[in-house]
């Protein structure tokens, strides 16, 4: 395929007095950043940001209490002690069930204080930095656990959902925002996907709580878990007022001696580091100041203007998509195999299997990473998991132990796709494609969107799944396989490819409104224009000085 070549526009450019000295040797600095962080393999990037990759995971970590959360809810829904203590009786089934109705209104719950959290999170980021942030959320988790602990009923469970979910927002966005930003560009993809990895662990976590207490009696069984929580508050809380803060937030904050101690902190001690960090700090804030020309004040407003547009509709189709692949399906695993005829210590035994895929699948994709696009890892994803929903919908209208044990292993085998393509894929596309100046703002509107999303599916998700609903059991994978597909559809159209780009790289090819499917082939030149400029000085030097 034919290869373009973009450079900086002259709008960009407008910022920088090319004539100033002082902007010269910035531009230099900022390619020699460039050029160095182009060298570095994987095992060395490594070695020389232990640090950062430190950091990055320690906050992400932050993500556990989330998918511990959020998982947890949907798993009491088949809890008979739940079931027992908020639900309602049943005639048919002679059991109590929780509603279809109170089902969605708690998943809702949680999502609804993740809305408002994702907004407090894009302006706290930019006015107070990720570590205050995080501190301030940290103490606010700590005080609404009690809330669902001591829930008398299902009105105040809903009601502590929606105030720990503020937090839960916050820590979505943040976590992944952080990452992408303290580490060099070849590893990035690693500390992103170990943010969906780290949501994961809280599934697996949230997994082998319920099957540990199922055979508790009364009201501990259900209580137990939401105590748990406290676990991590408060070592996370001593680790964010510990951690350095992201120097591309500093630079954005005109913090840059903030940020010249961060990029120390965060590489090893070397007789170059002083040097190198310069350098560092030079790129940032020159890909800062080319980001200005294009993102105006940085509000909300500028998401949805000109090529921001675009950043902020692929982050939003991404995030949306993580749940219209089929993924909403296995959110309420425990219901579906309970609907498909398992009993319901065989549904918790396999929802733990399930839950391990969320971390094998991540390790999984670390290693594909340096050989596939995150664009082609997802798309892969999609199409794959597209086969499972045909078949388990198919498998739907049959009966019998055969079909509940070919149902069971498509499940297994549809998460371990999910997670080891579409959930880790997700993370470095979301944070790589907003321009740097609107990046929390960009995902926060995206995981808003997930959110959104995720509302919808946890009003008719409980409706198929439910005997006292629309009890359409594994047939209602047929509904998702249809969002699946019109998913892929648009990744073919619009979904770019941004392995091994810089933050600078991909702002030249959106500016330029390169297609998504020539993103891989086209070449960019950053420093083109200031390179031309100053060849054109110094060939008008040299015919001055001739005699």
């Amino acid at each position: 395929m034919a290869t373009e070549k973009v450079v900086p526009t002259e709008h960009e450019l407008q910022g920088l007095d090319l004539s100033n000295p002082e902007v010269i040797e910035l531009i230099h600095h900022a390619q020699e950043s460039d050029a160095a962080d182009r060298q570095l393999t994987v095992r060395q990037a490594l070695k020389k940001y232990k640090k950062a990759v430190f950091w990055a995971m320690f906050l992400s970590t932050s993500l556990i209490m989330e998918g511990y959360d959020l998982v947890i809810i949907t798993s009491f829904y088949a809890q008979s002690q739940f079931q027992n203590r908020f639900g309602s009786f049943d005639e048919t089934s002679g059991t109590n069930l929780i509603t279809p109705a109170w089902q969605s209104g708690l998943s809702n719950s949680a999502v609804v204080g993740q809305l408002a959290g994702l907004l407090v999170n894009a302006y706290c980021q930019d006015r107070f930095g990720c570590r205050v942030t995080m501190m301030i959320f940290m103490g606010w988790m700590t005080v609404t656990i009690f809330i669902p602990f001591f829930a008398p009923s299902l009105s105040v469970l809903a009601f502590g959902e929606a105030m720990c979910g503020i937090s839960w927002g916050v820590f979505q966005t943040l976590s992944t925002a952080y990452a992408s930003e303290v580490v060099p560009t070849v590893l990035r993809p690693y500390v992103t996907a170990y943010v969906c990895m780290c949501w994961g662990a809280g599934i697996l976590l949230s997994s082998g709580v319920v099957r540990a207490v199922a055979g508790v009696e009364g009201d501990l069984a259900w209580r137990l878990p939401f105590a748990l929580q406290w676990v991590w508050p408060i070592p996370l809380m001593i680790g964010a007022y510990l951690a350095p803060e992201s120097p591309w937030n500093s630079v954005r904050r005109d913090k840059v001696d903030e940020a010249r101690e961060s990029l120390m902190r965060l590489r090893e001690d070397s007789p170059d580091r002083e040097r190198e960090v310069n350098a560092t700090l030079a790129y940032i804030r020159h890909t800062t100041a080319l980001e200005k020309a294009e993102t105006g004040d940085a509000s909300f407003w500028e998401c949805f203007h000109g090529t921001n547009l675009r950043r902020t509709e692929i982050n939003c189709v991404v995030w949306a998509a993580q749940i219209l692949c089929g993924n909403a399906i296995l959110g309420y695993s425990v219901l579906f195999l309970r609907a498909a005829g398992f009993s319901e210590i065989q549904a918790f035994n396999i929802n733990i299997s399930l839950s391990a895929c969320y971390i094998v699948g991540g390790v999984i994709c670390w290693f594909l990473f340096p050989h596939l696009g995150r664009a082609t890892i997802y798309m892969s994803g999609l199409t794959f998991m597209f086969v499972c929903l045909i078949t388990i919908g198919g498998l739907g209208f049959a009966s019998g132990k055969n079909i509940e044990m070919a149902i069971g292993i498509l499940l297994v085998i549809s998460t371990l796709c999910n997670m080891i393509t579409i959930g880790p894929a997700c993370y470095p596309i979301v944070a790589e494609t907003p321009s740097g100046r609107l990046r929390y703002k960009t995902i926060a509107i995206g995981r808003f969107v997930y959110n959104l999303t995720g509302i919808f599916s946890n009003s008719v998700t409980p409706r198929m799944l439910s005997p006292i609903g629309w009890n359409w059991g594994a047939k209602s994978a047929l509904f998702y396989a249809g969002t699946n597909l019109l998913c892929n559809i648009w990744c073919w159209f619009r979904l770019p490819e941004t392995k091994d780009r810089s933050f600078g790289e991909i702002d030249l090819l959106f500016d330029n409104k390169v297609p998504a499917r020539k993103f891989k082939y086209t070449k960019v030149d950053q420093f083109a224009r200031q390179n031309d400029y100053e060849t054109k000085v110094a060939a008008v030097e040299h015919l001055e000085n001739q005699p």
